[in-house]
């Protein structure tokens, strides 16, 4: 599993903007993810289900001919152990939404794989996520904005 980076150093000093700034975009990523969090519950689908999914259907590597990711990516996507991507993969199995295919390339890997039930699930999810994200916009655009600014600047 990847660890997350090391603890940048602070600052000297941070104002009351910097932790209103941050603030308001930890509220804002939480929006976002409790939002998630729900439209992948109202389909019966865990917050980490949903996103194996969009792993899977959204970061391909770019190789011609794949169609799916083996779960050593879907682990590293996820953040979590390999073993833990597996079971995983074990449970999206036993509910349709992923198959295990031969990779064509190497036929000892195998890739996990979307079936159709979970392109239709993931549609709908992904198109009601984008939604989300679009009336957000204003506020992310505001927040990142500010992040740019020089310190004490607000």
């Amino acid at each position: 599993m990847k660890q997350p980076p090391q603890k940048p150093p602070s600052p000297a000093r941070l104002s009351a903007a910097d932790y209103e700034l941050l603030a308001d975009f930890r509220y804002a990523l939480r929006r976002f993810a409790v939002f998630s969090e729900g439209a992948a519950a109202s389909l019966d689908l865990m917050p980490q289900q949903h996103q194996a999914l969009l792993a899977i259907k959204g970061c391909r590597q770019g190789a011609p001919g794949r169609r799916g990711l083996y779960v050593g990516e879907i682990a590293e996507r996820l953040l979590i152990r390999p073993h833990t991507a597996a079971e995983l993969v074990g449970r999206l199995a036993r509910l349709d939404l992923v198959s295990r295919e031969a990779d064509p390339a190497d036929g000892r890997r195998v890739e996990v794989v979307l079936t159709a039930k979970a392109e239709r699930m993931l549609e709908d999810l992904s198109a009601s996520h984008l939604e989300e994200l679009r009336a957000m916009r204003p506020l992310l655009t505001r927040l990142l904005a500010r992040i740019g600014e020089e310190p004490g600047g607000s």
